[in-house]
């Protein structure tokens, strides 16, 4: 691939930025209609491109819509807590080779973690050994 150059827009967590920004707006508002996700959203894109990415977040099946009178009234077919589990697996899959023990240790280099957080995962390890897993 000498002298050719890759763009690199292809997202890194399946959604591009306006995609993720749409879902967070849904996952605070529940349930929204298209002028209302816009509303949530900081520096928006029309409301025009707003239905266009919500039919592709349909396609994709992380959206759904049902008619309320002349607009469509937008949800996420998945729970916030499920589709975080999907992205924690994916991230452990791809950049982390399934191992959780990397995936923390990462987390705990990035930034000063406060010692009361210390704690509660602690506590949490210590649960899942009494579980067995």
């Amino acid at each position: 691939m000498k002298g050719r150059k890759l763009k690199d827009t292809a997202p890194k967590d399946g959604f591009s930025r306006r995609e993720r920004e749409i879902m967070d707006a849904l996952y605070t508002l529940g349930r929204a209609s298209a002028a209302q996700i816009r509303d949530e959203i900081d520096d928006p894109p029309s409301t025009t491109a707003i239905r266009t990415l919500l039919t592709i977040l349909e396609k994709k099946g992380h959206v759904r819509h049902q008619s309320d009178g002349t607009r469509y009234v937008y949800e996420p077919r998945v729970a916030r807590e499920q589709m975080g589990r999907r992205a924690i697996d994916t991230l452990l899959k791809t950049f982390y080779g399934n191992s959780v023990e990397r995936v923390v240790a990462a987390l705990l280099e990035r930034e000063e973690v406060a010692p009361d957080d210390l704690d509660r995962l602690a506590h949490l390890i210590d649960k899942a050994r009494e579980e067995g897993r």
